[in-house]
């Protein structure tokens, strides 16, 4: 356009070539400028937006306090076994309403594997939500090795009370960075020791790196059950007293969940376990079974036991084996790819 008209200006003699070309020298000179200010406006509505949701993550009210004198667990060692869990009578609602646990009570002893099962909305997962206290029971208490958890110092009880969520957060880090999250200064050789436990070894080994490949935010470039294994890793060395794993599996395509199993078998041995479950699979590598339904405990025994004898259970087991299967018939039709029967 500056041509265009600047050509016709030159032609009728009101303009010089000269005048024209340094002229158009002068906007090209202004656009990049232009185009970097509207780039600055952009990233400053951003950073506006941003800053306002830290500012109002920063007001949010802490939902758990530090105990004002805080107790120790008692220590590790001895020939007392540490790791016994108990819920007291607890009851816990997320808001106002119904509760989702009522009256309910769980006693484990040190070095015990209890798979918590139950219906969707049965307050399973609230159950691990407690004994690591993200949340304070409304009534009741939570204990392990006889101390109530609100008296403990929340570093503390998250160092001998470990977490394997079905979602596994994982760093923009390298795979031996994340598994020793926990410890940051272990040993080369722990953390190898660790992923030879979990089953990660195998495929840390085919990577480019090895225990030094970076992988991206949240693993994207690992499978569900990699990202799996590497969590699992993370918490045999951590060594906790007491282990949670929510769902563990839940993520992974059940086809695959036998490359994590023997993984959690080798985790839970010898130590106290809470399992939250809802494939059989997992819930056999349990010592002892509970169903939870409607906020309570309402049948506790065996995974082979209850399947035998307590109704619910098995309608517990349908419901969430036809869920699997609806999912995976979604993904095949999302990917076109058949489903076996």
């Amino acid at each position: 356009l500056v041509l265009l008209y600047g050509g016709h200006l030159v032609i009728d003699g009101r303009l010089t070539v000269g005048e024209l070309v340094a002229f158009n020298a002068y906007v090209a000179l202004l656009i990049w400028p232009m185009r970097m200010l509207g780039w600055i406006v952009a990233m400053a509505q951003r950073a506006v937006a941003s800053a306002g949701r830290v500012a109002e993550l920063l007001d949010t009210a802490v939902e758990v306090d530090e105990p004002r004198r805080p107790v120790s667990l008692p220590p590790l060692g001895g020939d007392d076994p540490r790791g016994a869990v108990a819920f007291r009578d607890v009851t816990f609602r997320y808001g106002p309403g119904r509760p989702v646990l009522d009256g309910f009570a769980l006693d484990v002893v040190p070095g015990q594997s209890v798979a918590v099962v139950g219906a969707t909305g049965s307050g399973k997962s609230t159950v691990a939500r407690l004994l690591c206290r993200f949340y304070d029971v409304d009534r009741g208490a939570v204990l392990v090795d006889g101390v109530d958890v609100r008296d403990v110092a929340l570093g503390e009880l998250r160092r001998q009370v470990a977490v394997v969520f079905e979602d596994t957060f994982l760093f923009s880090d390298t795979i031996a960075a994340n598994i020793a999250f926990a410890e940051p200064d272990a040993p080369f050789e722990a953390i190898e020791r660790a992923a030879r436990l979990a089953g990660a070894d195998e495929f840390i080994a085919a990577l480019p790196e090895g225990y030094e490949t970076a992988i991206g935010e949240r693993g994207f470039s690992l499978s569900g059950g990699q990202r799996q294994r590497i969590a699992i890793a993370r918490a045999i060395l951590a060594d906790p007293r007491v282990l949670i794993l929510d769902d563990a599996t839940s993520a992974v395509d059940p086809t695959k969940e036998h490359e994590i199993r023997d993984a959690m078998a080798e985790v839970m041995r010898g130590r106290t376990t809470i399992v939250i479950a809802h494939r059989p699979a997992t819930i056999a590598l349990a010592e002892r079974v509970v169903l939870v339904d409607e906020g309570r405990v309402v049948a506790d025994g065996t995974h082979a036991s209850l399947l035998a004898g307590d109704a619910r259970y098995r309608e517990v087991l349908a419901a969430a084996e036809e869920a699997d299967r609806r999912a995976a018939e979604e993904a095949a039709e999302a990917t076109g790819v058949e489903v076996q029967p």
